[in-house]
């Protein structure tokens, strides 16, 4: 069979992905915070996007529940038919432009004014400042201690070499060769700075650290010191009764120094993060009306946008010598128009994803998180007719605001377990279930992995005793014989 060259026509449908499809799915899985800072950017970029007045909450709703695009209003037919000559309008008042759109420095500030006085109180964002860093304490520190240029170079070597516990992460011969400076001009300065504001800083290990602050209580020789300097690892482990006859104390005694040991701070950078807690503004509400829950988006300091009249008109005048202008003009307008639509799409697919979630956890608003329902992706999508990547974009960096408190969206699709009764139920449910036991068992007998997989078996919950560590580890609780005091303190 000899090869040849043939020509074949053929039809078949492919998704193409053109900059507006590309800009909606960029958007869809934006935070609130993105896409504000999003429009800010488009509104100085695009002359023809503007800002239009607020919308109220129930005109939102209704628009969204009706199903229809908010750009209807805004935008008229000609635009979507690419401004066809039939529509244009013919000359621009260019009075009325500059009526309209003043430059004048004088008119900004006078608007700029008007403007802050309107809106009341400045925003809680513009209330923030800057948090003082552990450097920078104790730098203020050490201007103020008496040292002379070579102590203070040493002691800025050092405060600049501390890790993010607050211990020293070089050593002392690092310091000395950086600083040329001799081991016992280090350990002069390194001692110093270990008394500063927070009390055993610099320290090189958690020894040194807890030693420095007994010290610096007046307890350096004390039975608490003794047990720091050479049994803690024993005291980490609580072997009380060996510690008792290694050092000739009677139990009261130890355990009294072992409280005292444990009110020290083994962190002394602690209080002193850059990770600054933000508040978290809800993208979707879920509030109870009567015997139904309602779901609101939060549109609240999000701009309504529109496209501007003036500058559909500029876009729609005729002669040749503006050909050039136009075609950049209907540019601007055809992209402030797809950013309207995919803005709108948006919010219509995060309400109806919303309204999804909370139809299949009705008793997580009602009871609480231990009455959770295992969820994925998928049952979302069927629902609302959508594919699981749109859901899953959907849900991404957003929050909802709901009677049990403030949630991620993400939150609510759980992994699931079969309990004995044949029904599933959520992960999370398990986890808040065996938090709860936790926090009841006696502190002298802790539970074990394998007692807590007994008492959730007698709820019908069958979980094996690695799933019950997972999820211990995964809320950060120690296992049982790190739990375990032998003696409570009275």
């Amino acid at each position: 069979m000899a090869l040849e060259i043939r020509q074949v026509q053929k039809l078949a449908q492919q998704l193409v992905m053109t900059p507006q499809l590309q800009q909606a799915i960029k958007l869809l899985q934006l935070s609130r915070v993105e896409l504000e800072e999003l429009i800010s950017l488009e509104l100085q970029e695009n002359p023809a996007l503007e800002e239009g007045p607020p919308q109220e909450r129930g005109e939102v709703l209704e628009t969204l529940v009706a199903g229809e695009a908010e750009i209807s209003e805004v935008i008229p037919p000609e635009i979507k038919r690419e401004l066809s000559t039939a529509d244009k309008i013919g000359t621009l008042d260019w009075q009325e432009y500059i009526d309209t759109h003043s430059n004048s420095v004088h008119g900004s500030l006078t608007a700029e004014a008007s403007r802050e006085e309107d809106e009341g109180p400045p925003t809680w964002e513009n209330t923030l400042t800057k948090k003082t860093s552990l450097e920078d304490h104790l730098v203020w520190q050490l201007r103020l201690s008496r040292l002379s240029d070579r102590e203070e170079t040493i002691g800025l070597y050092i405060i600049g070499n501390l890790d993010e516990r607050g211990y020293l992460a070089v050593s002392p011969e690092e310091v000395c060769q950086a600083t040329a400076a001799t081991h016992e001009e280090v350990e002069v300065v390194l001692k110093q700075i270990q008394f500063f504001d927070p009390v055993g800083v610099a320290a090189r290990d958690l020894r040194e650290c807890l030693l420095v602050q007994l010290e610096n209580l007046g307890l350096g020789a004390s039975l608490a010191a003794r047990m720091v300097s050479d049994h803690l690892s024993q005291l980490e482990s609580k072997r009380y009764d060996k510690l008792c006859r290694e050092l000739g104390v009677s139990v009261e005694e130890l355990v009294e120094a072992s409280h005292l040991i444990a009110s020290l701070e083994p962190r002394p950078a602690r209080g002193f993060e850059q990770d600054e807690v933000r508040t978290i503004i809800p993208d979707v509400s879920v509030e109870k009306i009567g015997d139904e829950y309602m779901v609101f988006l939060n549109d609240e300091g999000m701009p309504r946008l529109r496209v501007s009249s003036l500058y559909r008109r500029l876009a729609g005048q005729e002669g040749k010598e503006e050909e050039h202008a136009r075609q950049y003009l209907q540019e601007k307008v055809r992209a402030a128009t797809w950013l309207i639509k995919s803005i709108q799409q948006r919010q219509q697919t995060l309400y109806r994803v919303t309204q999804s979630i909370f139809k299949f956890q009705r008793d997580f608003l009602e009871l609480g998180v231990r009455h959770l329902k295992p969820m994925v992706l998928k049952d979302v999508a069927e629902d609302i007719g959508m594919h699981e990547s749109t859901v899953s974009r959907a849900t991404a960096n957003k929050y909802v605001h709901t009677c049990q408190g403030l949630y991620e969206l993400k939150y609510f699709f759980q992994s699931g377990l079969k309990s004995g009764n044949g029904e599933d139920i959520a992960s999370e449910s398990v986890k808040d279930k065996i938090r709860s036991i936790v926090s009841t068992e006696d502190p002298r007998k802790p539970y074990s992995d394998q007692y807590i997989a007994g008492l959730l078996g007698e709820q019908s919950i069958d979980i094996a005793r690695r799933t019950v560590a997972k999820y211990r580890e995964a809320m950060r609780i120690l296992p049982s014989s790190k739990r375990r005091q032998p003696y409570l303190r009275k």
